[in-house]
């Protein structure tokens, strides 16, 4: 299947090892349990892996004074890169394509415990804003970024200057990557933030002319999260960019075998994409739908589970959509990417009217969706929900984005992390794409209509007859 990054380079995955530790102030290095143990590859560094790559291990935090140090060891020196971002503040580290093998989750903040009253349900009472890790960092992240690069993220408790960021080395020493940071006022700080170099279009330019054809429906299947921007995290080995891309990899595999669809992936390794280029891909590929793959996490009521399927609107439909959105519109900031928000829009009729006629086959691909997921899987109480999401907001590609459950429930949970539930979850996302595209007449049916098709196809005249009022208006 073809995929928009996939005549890069991109190297190896990133992978999680038990060889962290952090420090905490002045506290004594501890080892962080492995969210996932990678064989063959994780494990401390040894020389035989140098020849693959930079390798970075064991990373740590420690707090003296006014400055906060953050290490890795490393391998060799190489060039390192930083700057500083604001709304929110934050310190970016540009590296080379680095392979951490450190713990994903050594960087995230823990919460203060959340209690439920004896007998209760619904949300956790009396949870505790997430305190500083140590110092001026409140949170950190770290992973690929691009194609031969890595980066280093570092949220801050307060405004900060970046005091250093190299890589020591000392004889008869391993190398080591050093980031130190110390306060400073709020006034100096935004002086010193510089705009972060544009990143890197690959809309236009990544997806090979010969996969842009019109000869069969263009259907974007996009793995959300990747590289630095880890996602939802659930339990052991339970990471959403790496569950959503496994489950896009598979529904993508099912759509192109079927002969009926030209598939293009908006990522198919663990890499960073920023929003905007998500639906470029799309939109330069003139695909006809976009399917975007998440997992969400509720940590504050692990019971809520199910499948949701969530379409674009001005307006959100309820407070826990329009919540998840800013959650989600959020991933280019926690990749240390200024996204500048959206691109300004056209005020045009025409324009409106495709954009309107847009979401309305959003809306039927979401009904039908709803419904063929409901049939071998849990759906959320509320499981058709919308909101101002920015990755569904091309004017003129369908687009749904799909919470196929929630990380912090343990049934959840166990559903993503299973192979068998992925895939029966996948066939049943692309029965769905077969009955839109079958009702649109777009594609051929391969069996007798059903009523649920005779339904659908009405679904379709109606929008079709709306436009066309719209038009004659």
């Amino acid at each position: 299947m073809p995929s928009a990054h996939e005549y890069f380079s991109i190297g190896r995955r990133l992978f999680a090892t038990a060889a962290g530790c952090a420090l905490l102030g002045l506290a004594v290095c501890q080892p962080v349990l492995a969210a996932q143990t990678v064989a063959a590859t994780g494990g401390p560094f040894t020389p035989a892996l140098a020849a693959n790559g930079i390798i970075a291990t064991g990373g740590r935090l420690e707090s003296t004074g006014e400055l906060t140090r953050l290490t890795f060891d490393v391998e060799r020196s190489f060039d390192v890169h930083g700057f500083l971002l604001a709304d929110p503040n934050r310190v970016v580290i540009e590296l080379p394509e680095v392979n951490f093998q450190v713990d994903p989750t050594i960087g995230l903040r823990a919460p203060v415990a959340a209690t439920r009253p004896k007998g209760k349900r619904g949300p956790l009472a009396g949870a505790e804003p997430a305190k500083p890790l140590a110092g001026v960092i409140r949170s950190y992240r770290f992973g690929y970024f691009a194609p031969g690069k890595s980066r280093i993220v570092i949220d801050l408790a307060e405004p900060a200057r970046l005091v250093r960021a190299v890589v020591e080395t000392q004889p008869g020493r391993r190398p080591r990557l050093v980031v130190e940071l110390s306060p400073i006022a709020r006034p100096a700080f935004l002086a010193s933030v510089q705009k972060a170099a544009p990143s890197q279009s690959v809309a236009a330019s990544a997806i090979p002319a010969a996969s842009i054809s019109q000869a069969r429906p263009v259907v974007v299947v996009d793995a959300g999260h990747g590289g630095v921007d880890d996602g939802a995290h659930g339990g052991p080995g339970a990471v959403e960019k790496d569950i959503v891309l496994e489950f896009a990899r598979n529904l993508a595999a099912r759509l192109d075998k079927s002969g009926r669809y030209k598939t293009i992936l908006t990522r198919s390794t663990d890499i960073f994409i920023p929003l905007n280029d998500r639906v470029k891909i799309a939109r330069e590929a003139g695909a006809s739908l976009f399917v975007s793959i998440h997992a969400d996490t509720l940590a504050d009521d692990p019971q809520v589970a199910g499948a949701t399927v969530y379409t674009v609107a001005d307006q959100a439909s309820d407070v826990a959509a329009a919540r998840l959105a800013d959650k989600e519109n959020q991933s280019d900031a926690v990749a240390g990417v200024d996204s500048g928000g959206d691109a300004g829009e056209v005020a045009d009729i025409l324009f409106d009217l495709t954009r309107r006629e847009t979401r309305s086959y959003s809306q039927v691909f979401a009904r039908t969706l709803i419904d063929y997921v409901g049939e071998v899987a849990r759906l959320n109480k509320n499981s058709r929900r919308a909101a101002g999401f920015r990755v569904l907001k091309a004017p003129d590609v369908p687009s749904v984005l799909l919470e196929l459950g929630y990380l912090s429930s343990q049934g959840d949970s166990s559903n993503l992390v299973s192979v068998a539930w992925r895939e029966k979850v996948a066939g049943a996302v692309a029965s769905a794409v077969d009955r839109f595209f079958v009702a649109r007449g777009v594609v051929s049916a391969s069996a007798q209509p059903t009523e649920a098709a005779g339904q659908l196809k009405e679904s379709f005249n109606s929008v079709a007859a709306r436009g066309a009022d719209r038009a004659d208006r």
